[in-house]
């Protein structure tokens, strides 16, 4: 029994009883002066704990007070609790949220693929369009996605009948692009892996020609070996340990022939599987602790070698070849293009993945604060990661005697494992910087990898609660399975081919339409207005002029113009020697609407189970559901007798 002054509202917040569905709870008497507690309005009563944020506005139903009685006079009230879902998981730690974002967004593209684009378009020049696109495309976006999930506290799919129901293939699109991902990016840290295995040993595998793996055009050509000349079929040891002994591509002709499945790759990529289950396994709480070193050892590395590449001879023909600003690159479509589509993937919106790690924040969380602070440090970490690489590069151009363009004439993986591994090999204390590198490539993979399993696993265990919510480490172990059956693949004779195509045409046109029907359902059919009333209610202040406009307009143009240049300028994919053939072109467009063909099929799905004429359907498919249509929510609180 509890006494409370009349016309007093109060904040409650309810914590479950173990195992029962509705639980009855006596609370100590106490007298609560009027004023004493924040009050928070009609529908919510104490139920004598601190008074805290609710979790969710949909949170609680509450009773009316007793506008009746007397000045002065007490309420008695019995408060039943109804809940058949345990409280949401939240993070432990502020930090963890922050850390867990950023590994996230931080990822290998930030390391190979930001200074490659960067000096191909113009180096200092690119950096414009770059922070044009961040500003207006970006980092809306990105803030967008985080106070989704904050508000809505639910998974990708989840989250669509609180916005617009006809969208939720959305939903299952992106857990489809999540697999596919998972399929080839764990495939890269497997590679690492094997690079760091082989780094204990005083000479590095990838620095001589004399291994079974060679082949008589391997030349280790520095300016120091005066004997050594460089032909046009010279091949360095490093490009051949990459070739010939990790990929073992030389074995495979091209897809059509994979060839067996490498078996040390196969056990590098089980360790990492491992590693990933035993970090996710247990939710956020796990998770959270591990990113404290997974996000944090890639910058005390970063900074390591960005000290050391600085003091290497040539190391300035580097830096101002990625600098140098070429303004004319500026003209052209392409540049643009690039730097939308770098911006984009960086930041990694539309992945489900800031839905998930918002949806475990407190409701009055800052998350506009965190999406300036966490977009800010992930570019900032692109541009030093230019540095790190390039000071290389230009050692590299220096030891050959070479233009910086020759040297760094790869793009991708191909730039960490072979330029900037051969580069290491030739350095003082070469094995403990080789040791430290591939540490961090590692690190910077298992960060995004953890996020990206972390929004399927969020996404299904909101979807189908009573199904997954006490079998969380099963579901985590089958989905973990699932991963590493589907990368065999990847880890044949010709994986490295796989990869190549996963990364060009499953993931990428598909994501970004994904992303682009989001922004519509959000700010056409659930409102701008709504949206941003929304924000207020968590934030106590409403997103300003320009961040309407970038998501009613902005957004929408800015998504169209990377589709619309896929579609226009379809990518001729190349690696190594192997060009592919048209047939994985069109291979590549039917895995990419694989994951895309769910947004049509529900939207069909629900018009035809839904009840009514085809316009009552039509406006129910696109009408947010209230709160508690779909069944008892969490935290609610039944008043069954009020004297």
């Amino acid at each position: 029994l509890e006494t409370l002054p009349n016309n007093t509202w109060c904040r409650c917040q309810h914590e479950k009883e173990q195992e029962s569905q509705e639980n009855g709870r006596l609370v100590a008497d106490s007298v609560a002066e009027k004023g004493q507690k924040s009050c928070s309005g009609p529908g919510q009563v104490s139920n004598g704990y601190p008074s805290t944020s609710p979790q969710s506005p949909r949170d609680g139903a509450g009773a009316g007070a007793d506008r009746g009685s007397t000045p002065g006079a007490f309420r008695t009230l019995v408060v039943q609790q109804t809940s058949l879902d345990p409280p949401r998981e939240t993070w432990s730690k502020k930090m963890d949220f922050l850390l867990s974002v950023i590994g996230y967004a931080v990822d290998l593209g930030n390391v190979w693929r930001f200074p490659y684009i960067c000096y191909q378009n113009g180096g200092g020049a690119f950096l414009l369009p770059y922070l044009l696109m961040a500003v207006f495309g970006g980092v809306p976006l990105f803030y967008m996605e985080l106070a989704l999930g904050q508000f809505h506290r639910s998974g990708c799919i989840s989250i669509w009948k609180h916005i617009c129901p006809i969208f939720k293939g959305i939903g299952f699109a992106i857990c489809i692009i999540a697999l596919y991902i998972a399929f080839y990016y764990n495939t890269i840290m497997a590679w690492a892996l094997y690079y760091l295995l082989s780094s204990f040993r005083a000479t590095l595998p990838w620095t001589t020609c004399t291994n079974q793996w060679n082949t008589p055009n391997c030349t280790h050509y520095l300016s120091t070996d005066l004997n050594v000349s460089w032909t046009n079929y010279s091949i360095s040891p490093a490009e051949e340990f990459y070739i010939r002994q990790v990929l073992q591509v030389h074995l495979s002709p091209g897809l059509h022939q994979l060839g067996w499945v490498s078996w040390q790759l196969a056990l590098c990529l089980l360790f990492i599987f491992i590693v990933v289950y035993f970090s996710i396994w247990k939710g956020v709480k796990t998770s959270g602790k591990v990113v404290w070193v997974t996000a944090t050892f890639p910058y005390l590395v970063l900074l390591i070698l960005l000290i050391r590449g600085a003091t290497l001879p040539g190391a300035w023909r580097g830096v101002v070849f990625y600098l140098k600003p070429d303004w004319s690159k500026l003209l052209t479509t392409t540049v643009w293009l690039d730097a939308a589509a770098q911006i984009f993937f960086s930041l990694g919106p539309g992945f489900g993945v800031l839905l998930a790690f918002a949806s475990y924040n407190p409701f009055h969380n800052n998350c506009y604060k965190d999406a300036l602070v966490t977009s800010s440090v992930n570019c900032l970490t692109s541009f030093l990661s230019g540095f790190v690489i390039f000071t290389v590069l230009g050692y590299m151009a220096e030891m050959r005697q070479q233009r910086v363009e020759t040297v760094a004439k790869d793009a991708g993986p191909s730039l960490l494992f072979i330029i900037y591994a051969e580069a290491i090999a030739n350095m003082p204390a070469a094995t403990f910087f080789a040791i430290i590198f591939f540490l961090m490539i590692i690190m910077l993979g298992l960060d995004s990898t953890f996020a990206g399993l972390e929004g399927v696993i969020t996404a299904m265990l909101d979807e189908f609660p009573h199904l997954l919510a006490r079998r969380r480490e099963w579901f985590v172990l089958g989905l973990v399975c699932v991963c590493y059956l589907g990368a065999l693949s990847t880890l044949t004779y010709g994986g490295a081919f796989v990869v190549k195509l996963f990364e060009e045409y499953a993931t990428g046109p598909a994501v970004i339409t994904v992303v682009f029907l989001e922004v519509i359902a959000v700010s056409w059919f659930y409102g701008t207005t709504r949206f941003c009333n929304d924000v207020q209610l968590m934030l106590g202040f409403a997103p300003g002029v320009f961040w309407r406009v970038c998501w009613v307009a902005i957004c929408p143009c800015f998504l169209l113009f990377i589709i619309g240049s896929f579609l226009a300028f379809p990518p001729e994919v190349r690696l190594f020697d192997y060009l592919y053939p048209f047939w994985t072109t069109v291979l590549g467009y039917c895995i990419g609407v694989s994951s895309f063909i769910c947004v049509p099929s529900y939207m069909v799905y629900l018009l035809v189970t839904t009840k009514g004429t085809f316009k009552q359907r039509l406006l129910k498919s696109i009408t947010p559901e209230a709160p508690g249509s779909s069944g008892p929510q969490r935290d609610t609180i039944v008043i069954t007798n009020a004297v």
